[in-house]
């Protein structure tokens, strides 16, 4: 029997490459974001590469809370249960703090954080009442240390979102739940949200990126830096950094 695996943030970036991935390995998805002419688009080229799966879009814009419940719970009575659901949807606006651009790092905060808990909640509510389920959200490798300037209020974002997940695990763990929770924590990967940055170290395409995004997920770890190499040793050692040296280096 097939999967489903919902995807928010589908319409570009990682989200369309997970989706590519997913409905080659046959899954069924449920596919949402903003831009519906583009998730349409995208519908209509895995329809005709995979034409065994069924690919269901629905718009979504994550800062409407009240359309994340009814979306996500459209999907489930569409596809009489979910299998998978990937927090993925975010933006990468920011500027340092204290210099007239509070509305971009609101606008951040509000994306990345609070949008990505109503996610968790309407999947949880799902999952709970299935009791079964594998949540993954998407977390950044900037979340393991605070990061300066432009970056600042996105990496705390990813902070906050780490903790959410971590919290919701040990809560699964503690109740002996059948469901499962993953968090990534991607590297540098090109796509629409950071091709204007330019110190982006290690930075791989799209497709690569989201193969090992895929491929950690299937995995079934309870997290994991993307691709591990070589962002795995780069997690490990930007947690033991002090301060002063972190300073030099961004």
């Amino acid at each position: 029997m097939s999967r489903t695996t919902l995807i928010t943030g589908a319409s570009s970036g990682l989200g369309e490459g997970m989706a590519r991935e997913f409905a080659a390995r046959g899954d069924n998805l449920a596919l949402c974001a903003r831009r519906t002419d583009r998730l349409q688009a995208l519908r209509e080229e895995l329809a005709a590469r995979h034409p065994e799966i069924t690919i269901s879009i629905r718009a979504l814009d994550v800062n409407n809370h009240d359309q994340v419940f009814e979306v996500f719970r459209a999907f489930q009575q569409e596809f009489g249960s979910l299998d998978r659901i990937i927090v993925n949807a975010g933006i990468g606006k920011g500027q340092p703090l204290g210099t007239g651009r509070f509305n971009a790092n609101r606008q951040t905060a509000e994306t990345n954080f609070v949008a990505a808990l109503a996610q968790m909640e309407a999947g949880m509510e799902i999952f709970r009442k299935q009791n079964r389920g594998h949540l993954v959200t998407v977390s950044s490798v900037t979340a393991v240390r605070g990061m300066p300037g432009n970056v600042n209020t996105y990496a705390a974002t990813k902070v906050g979102l780490a903790a959410l997940s971590e919290g919701l695990r040990v809560e699964l763990a503690k109740a002996k739940s059948p469901i499962k929770v993953t968090m990534l924590y991607p590297g540098y990967i090109r796509t629409e949200i950071n091709e204007k940055v330019k110190n982006t170290p290690f930075i791989v395409d799209a497709d690569t990126g989201c193969k090992a995004m895929v491929k950690a997920i299937e995995s079934g770890k309870r997290e994991s830096f993307v691709p591990r190499w070589p962002w795995t040793p780069i997690g490990f050692v930007l947690r033991r950094l002090p301060v002063s040296v972190l300073a030099r280096l961004f």
